[in-house]
């Protein structure tokens, strides 16, 4: 199998490891594509390499010959069955990914380094489907695409869609880096902002972003996440650029996810509220997962809709479709419009001769004796 370079005509073999391995490689530019074709060809998780993406002498990245999930001729052709998920190896984005394969979703997983992507493939390999797929055989990690791309480049992010027609965005500048000031801005805004300008561009159908309480009204004890650089402050800047494109979209707020646990829900169920309702509580990142990818799936439910979601050990049981129809929109979904039926010209005319032939009697008027009222009311 060879390769050639968008930038170069020089062309080159791929390494043999890789090639033995399947693994297909594609490239937009700057931004690299990887999918596994089928799990047989990795009968041992743990022996799974990712291959090792270096800068050649000239700069390009290669792209594949075979590749496939290549980008439509078609702006508007989105494939309902596959989403895109920014942010894929984070907490959240991480089990989103699996939740969205469970249900049946093709996903691109956007990530920032191939390389650091393992975890998730190895979770996802380990992953058990049922129903209608298991039935045909199908494993998780071959509906699973691997998208490197950096989000604060712009012209690395429309590329990397494809086909999507909805856009989950699960990142968030990173705790670990406190001292970094700048964080909250280029992640929390601007990398966002970028992805929903790129989505805005493909015209996917709808746009899912992780936000977090407290972004839009002050109140404690979320108002203390601000002391991390003005991050609240951000994210609400990234929630009105959403609100603005136009886009169908979906706002979802969840309040602590640092504690919990993935077991947490099975003592705490979540309740959804509308926005600017809650200042705190927790939630695990599970949970959320779940709630994105009911999302994902429900698109009339959650149009346009601000959630904020937390769990509560008193809070009962309830279906998230449930859930979220109590949730109003913010913007009337628009309905397609039905074409009036044609009418037949010569079945009309058939019926007027029809009309016209048929003789008109006139029904005699009966007139109505004239009843007096008493004029004792008491003898009604």
């Amino acid at each position: 199998m060879e390769i050639c370079s968008l930038q170069s005509q020089t062309l080159s073999t791929i390494p043999s490891p890789l090639s033995r391995n399947g693994l297909i490689v594609k490239s937009f530019g700057s931004c690299q594509i990887l999918k596994f074709p089928s799990s047989k060809k990795f009968s041992h998780p743990r022996k799974l390499k990712l291959p090792d993406f270096k800068a050649q002498a000239s700069g390009t990245i290669n792209i594949c010959s075979e590749a496939v999930g290549a980008t439509p001729t078609k702006a508007d052709s989105k494939d309902d069955n596959l989403a895109f998920v920014a942010g894929a190896t984070g907490k959240v984005g991480s089990r989103t990914v699996r939740e969205l394969l469970k249900l049946g979703f093709r996903v691109r997983a956007g990530v920032r380094s191939v390389q650091r992507a393992e975890n998730l493939v190895q979770s996802v390999k380990q992953m058990k489907l049922d129903g209608e797929l298991a039935n045909k055989g199908i494993q998780p990690v071959e509906m699973l695409e691997l998208v490197e791309c950096d989000l604060e480049k712009r012209v690395q992010i429309e590329p990397a869609l494809g086909n999507a027609s909805v856009v989950i965005c699960c990142i968030g500048a990173s705790e670990k880096e406190v001292f970094d000031i700048t964080g909250p801005y280029r992640i929390d805004f601007q990398a966002t902002k970028n992805l929903v300008d790129a989505a805005t561009i493909a015209k996917v159908n709808h746009f899912i972003m992780v936000s977090s309480l407290g972004t839009n009204k002050f109140g404690f004890p979320a108002a203390i996440l601000n002391l991390f650089w003005g991050v609240l402050l951000w994210k609400r800047k990234a929630e009105e650029a959403l609100i603005a494109s136009g886009l169908p979209y979906t706002i979802v707020r969840p309040g602590g996810m640092e504690r919990p646990t993935d077991a947490y829900k099975e003592t705490h169920n979540i309740t959804l509220s509308q926005e600017d309702t809650l200042f705190g509580g927790q939630v695990s990142n599970l949970q959320v997962a779940e709630l994105l990818a009911c999302m994902a799936k429900n698109r009339s439910l959650s149009y346009c809709k601000v959630v904020e979601v937390i769990a509560e050990t008193t809070a009962p049981l309830t279906p998230m479709e449930e859930l979220l129809a109590k949730i109003p929109s913010q913007r009337a979904e628009p309905k397609e419009s039905i074409a009036p039926e044609k009418s037949d010209p010569a079945a009309s005319k058939s019926m007027i001769s029809e009309e016209s032939s048929a003789p008109i009697t006139e029904e005699p008027v009966q007139t109505k004796a004239k009843v007096t009222d008493p004029l004792s009311p008491y003898t009604r």
